[in-house]
């Protein structure tokens, strides 16, 4: 899970590589490359990127996309999480402390991000960002897993291909991890794509080059993969449920406060700060909010042939019956959907915006059912709740930094636009 970035300035580890990787991915597109912020460049701001999500809730537990980096490209899985902001790769600077991972490590360019920079001094708290190295940006990442990268930053070639057929090459900062720790819930991947709301995020350097509008969003599907979007492009914006980003929660995409709703109906249990968050596999709720989930629960199943299986560790809280559970349709009509209503103003009226969760987006099926919502008290949350990927399923799921919105709506997640004529219609 990573779901708050903590960054700190740190000693240098000096090192310098020339690079050689192998040749480009892919043949038959339009090439063109972007040199940087260069205002000779004519602004991409009306196309999209798509790309490909692969993996799954259960039981792989972790997405990933794969990104094209280095001249020429070479692949690279990263986890797309919209809780943080700077992507990094494990990187060969050479690597203290490198996790496995499912290509070589990265070899840094020679191109190196110096202290100034204003992506630099993103990473770091007001009046922390001191530049005793002046030629580099240190960083640190800390996740709420107790997993953490540390590094430097460097800038290379991006290599993207937008859905109106143009292959593009960006050159982009990105954090070359030469120290990693492992988190509780670590995945095999070569890094994280940071999605986050701040400058360091591939999505504002993106927008700020003029490529894309600030806008990113994600469908994953029940059944595994789905996909990822930079643009805004690939959705009807008039089908959407919209609520405002919270003004509160700056370093977060957060609609503000929410209100349980059980069965349709509401509970009075108001005040729940949100965050959405992709690099959470699970959704998480505040101990008090956690407790009437859990209870209603339990009231739901007394009577029927259901127990708790506590020999089944997939996870927390897993309920079995009289043989085991082939499928999720044998299962959900047992528990209740539950839901976020969202205040939100709506010209000069104001209406709720309900972020649905059918039993099918939180239960997972082990051959018994277990609860995809925890305690996030437990886990150090304190008082925010999180939706994870678990609860996002079958939704596509928007993030408009332009707009400062969030918008959701149930969709088929398997089926991947590639296009201006397949944008989703819904």
């Amino acid at each position: 899970m990573k779901t708050v970035e903590v960054v700190l300035v740190l000693l240098s580890l000096l090192w310098c590589y020339s690079v050689s990787v192998p040749s480009a991915h892919g043949q038959g597109r339009k090439e063109s490359k972007h040199p940087g912020t260069t205002s000779s460049f004519i602004s991409r701001t009306g196309s999209s990127v798509v790309l490909p999500i692969h993996g799954n809730v259960y039981p792989r537990g972790f997405y990933h996309v794969v990104l094209y980096i280095g001249q020429p490209p070479k692949p690279y899985f990263l986890d797309p999480d919209t809780g943080s902001d700077l992507t990094w790769l494990q990187c060969d600077a050479p690597c203290v402390r490198c996790t496995k991972a499912p290509h070589p490590l990265y070899r840094p360019s020679n191109e190196r991000v110096v202290c100034k920079d204003p992506i630099c001094a993103s990473l770091h708290p007001p009046g922390q960002h001191k530049c005793d190295i002046p030629e580099q940006c240190d960083y640190e990442v800390e996740y709420e897993d107790g997993g953490s990268s540390l590094g430097v930053l460097v800038k290379d070639n991006l290599t993207l291909n937008f859905i109106d057929g143009i292959r593009l090459s960006s050159r982009l900062a990105f954090g070359c991890g030469y120290d990693q720790l492992p988190g509780a819930s670590s995945h095999p991947t070569d890094g994280v794509l940071g999605l986050g709301r701040g400058k360091s995020s591939i999505t504002s350097q993106l927008h700020q080059q003029g490529l894309i509008r600030n806008v990113i969003g994600h469908c994953l599907s029940s059944r595994g993969g789905g996909f990822l979007f930079f643009g805004d492009d690939v959705f009807d914006p008039s089908r959407i449920i919209w609520t405002q980003m919270s003004s509160d929660y700056l370093k977060y995409y957060s609609p503000g406060l929410a209100e349980i709703v059980l069965s349709g109906k509401a509970t009075g249990l108001r005040n729940l700060r949100v965050v959405f968050d992709s690099g959470s596999s699970y959704t998480y709720l505040s101990s008090q909010a956690y407790q009437f989930f859990l209870d209603s629960v339990m009231k739901e199943l007394s009577g029927r042939q259901m127990r708790e299986a506590l020999d089944d560790w997939t996870l927390p809280v897993c309920f079995k019956g009289e043989k085991p559970f082939k499928n999720m349709r044998e299962v959900a009509k047992l528990f209740k959907p539950i839901a976020l209503s969202f205040a939100s103003d709506s010209g000069k009226t104001k209406a709720a915006a309900q972020f649905d969760i059918s039993p099918e987006a939180y239960l997972v099926i082990s051959g018994n059912a277990c609860l995809g919502i925890l305690n996030g008290t437990q886990i150090g949350l304190q008082n925010l709740n999180l939706i994870g990927d678990i609860s996002m399923q079958d939704k596509i799921v928007i993030y408009d930094n332009e707009k400062q919105a969030i918008g959701w709506l149930s969709t088929d997640c398997d089926r991947i636009p590639k296009s201006r004529s397949g944008a989703l219609s819904f």
